[in-house]
Parts: C-alpha cells; structure tokens; sequence
C-alpha cells in the first residue's frame, strides 16, 4: 500500500509539472507529503516558509493595499490592485514606478525590485510594529539626490544570490541567478538537498536514496548548517558585526554560551525549534528543554550527565526569562525586541556581551 501511494503520488506530480500555471499551483513540500505528512502538513506556514513570497501571494500588502511614506522630498507608495503591486517612488515632479514581483521576509518585509536589469534592495520596508511603512535598516544613513537613487540600494550579483539563496528555493544555480525557476519560500528541497532526486527515484520504485538525515549531524554541525543563512560564528567573527545587531545571529549567539557543547545533542538550533512547525513563542515551553540538562533528583543533587550543567537554585520554570534577555534593537520604526540566544546568567545593567 505505501508503495502504490508513493507511486501515485509521483505520478500525479508528473502531471501537475506538464500543466500550465494558471491550471494548478501545488504547495510546497505537496510532493513530499505522501510519506512525509507530519513534516510537511504545516511546514509551508512557517516564518521559514514564508521567507519570501509573490506580489500575488502576498497577505501584508493584500492587508494593506495602499501603504505611503514621506521621507524628506521623496514620496513612497506601494498600491496593490488584485495580483498585481507597483512601488513608487516621486519627488513632486519626478517619479518612478517598477512592479513588485518579490518580497523578503514574512512580517517585517523589504521588497527585491528589477528595473533596467539591476535588482534594488527596496529603500522602504514594512514594519508590523508601526503596521506601515520606514525606512529600511541600514538604508537610513544613505542620502538620495534622484528619484532613481531614491528607489533604494542597488544589489551586486553576491547580495542578491545570497538574498534569494536564503529566502527562495532553487533560485542559484552554480552561483547563477535563476529566479524563473525559483519557489518562494524555504522548502523541503532548500534543506533537504537531493530530495527532488529521490522523489524520482521513488517514481521508479527505489526508496533507498533519502537525503541526508539532519537529525545526524552534531549540534556544532547544526549550528553551521543553520547558519548559513542566519549566520555562523566564524562570519560574525570574520565581517566584524559587534553590538547588538548580532543578537539576530542565533547561531552564533549560541555558540558563545557557556553550555554550548558542539557535540550534545541537547544544545542545538533542532534541540529547541522544529523547522517544520511554526516558531513557538510562549517562553515557558522552552523550560522542558533547559531541564534536560539542569534538572535535579528528589534529593537534589543533579541529574544530568553534563558534568558543568548546574541546577538553579532559584527556579525550575521560566528558564529563558533569566538566562536568554530580550534584547531591543533600535531601527527606523523603533524599537524591536529579539531573544538573544546567548545562555547566561543575565543580571539587569549588564552590558550587551559580544
């Protein structure tokens, strides 16, 4: 019976790949689904999932269908009409206006924009925290003289293959751009390299070329595998990324715990967070996790087998309200709050730790 449902499964992929656009839209991760259900039943609803998106597919600017900004003499608009969304950008008697095609990231979003065969990092960005448009980080110390120039910074071909290798799916190819056949959003293939090859295998009746199993690789491995897109250590280290702004690096930030072991299993990015499910942000659910290193027997002496990991003597829940601060990182649309992933013993005036 597995069998015959891989194979229909297969089959009817086939079908959907020999149809046109407008005839059907399969989700991400649908051909993977016939045996992998669990992994797949939410994973396209992620924040991984939905790292970028189509103007047509797109529910902040379905939300928001006129968003503006007045910064300085430049006028910024993004209108949204059905499936289709224009950024403009005038000076009062200037303007230009490209079509939105790309979107990164899922609630903070900052838009890719083409015009004459360069792509532009867009100047303004959405910010949920004010519901509206600012200006972009890090575009705030740039001085637009054009409404060209205004439209936003200009990506060179590493910025924008790393932009659409992180957020996209099978959009770099032998480190070329290839957006015709990118799927928007982090799928199975994104991470799971040689899937495609083993659903095809699986069509022929093979099962024995999976792709690798994550869950095998050590936690320092993880570290870096994740990294890639949210940093490692050593690229923190080597571009120099001091001050709080690298409390959105959690990979690094990890690293730089005390208890990190790279080869403990029970401290790793995949220890805490399911990339298959979306990211659970009530802390006392992460308590589970940190007691099973520092939990303690009935005559409380503990019970882990870390020979450093102690138990606290102040509390048994809330782990994470102490030992990961939230950290607030000033933007152009105020303050923004991330946990830093940094396990300490966090005492209030301490300074940010690099």
């Amino acid at each position: 019976m597995r069998c015959l449902s891989v194979f229909s499964m297969a089959l009817a992929c086939v079908v959907m790949a020999e149809l046109s656009p407008a005839q059907t839209s399969p989700s991400p991760g649908s051909a993977c689904a016939g045996c992998h259900r669990a992994e797949t039943a939410h994973q396209a609803e992620t924040p991984m999932g939905r790292a970028s998106s189509l103007a047509g597919d797109n529910p902040t600017l379905e939300r928001h269908p006129k968003l503006s900004l007045q910064n300085g003499n430049f006028t910024y608009t993004i209108e949204t009409h059905g499936s289709k969304s224009f950024y403009t950008v005038s000076d009062g008697t200037q303007s230009v206006s490209v079509p939105v095609r790309w979107a990164i990231g899922e609630r903070m979003q900052t838009w890719v924009l083409e015009r004459n065969g360069h792509y532009y990092e867009s100047r303004v960005s959405y910010y949920p925290v004010i519901s509206g448009l600012q200006i972009t980080v890090g575009q705030e110390v740039l001085n637009p003289t054009t409404v060209e120039e205004g439209l936003g910074r200009e990506l060179n071909h590493g910025e924008v293959t790393n932009c659409f290798g992180c957020h996209a799916t099978g959009a770099v190819v032998n480190g070329q751009l290839i957006l015709s056949q990118t799927q928007p959003g982090v799928t199975c293939e994104h991470c799971h390299s040689g899937s495609s090859g083993h659903l095809l295998d699986t069509f022929q009746g093979f099962f024995d070329s999976p792709p690798r199993n994550l869950k095998e690789l050590s936690s320092e491995e993880v570290s870096s595998f994740c990294g890639q897109c949210h940093r490692t250590w050593e690229t923190v280290i080597r571009n120099g990324i001091r001050g709080v702004l690298n409390v959105r690096f959690q990979p690094y930030r990890l690293e730089n715990s005390r208890c990190f072991d790279g080869n403990d299993p029970r401290i790793s990015c995949i220890a805490c967070h399911d990339p298959h499910q979306s990211l659970v942000r009530e802390d006392a659910s992460y308590d589970s996790k940190c007691l099973a290193c520092h939990a303690t027997s009935a005559a409380g002496t503990s019970v882990t087998q870390h020979a450093k990991a102690k138990s606290c003597p102040v509390a048994k829940a809330g782990c994470t309200g102490c030992h990961m601060p939230k950290v607030k990182v000033n933007t152009p649309a105020g303050l923004i709050t991330f946990t830093d992933h940094d396990i300490r013993m966090a005492k209030p005036g301490d300074p940010y730790p690099n």
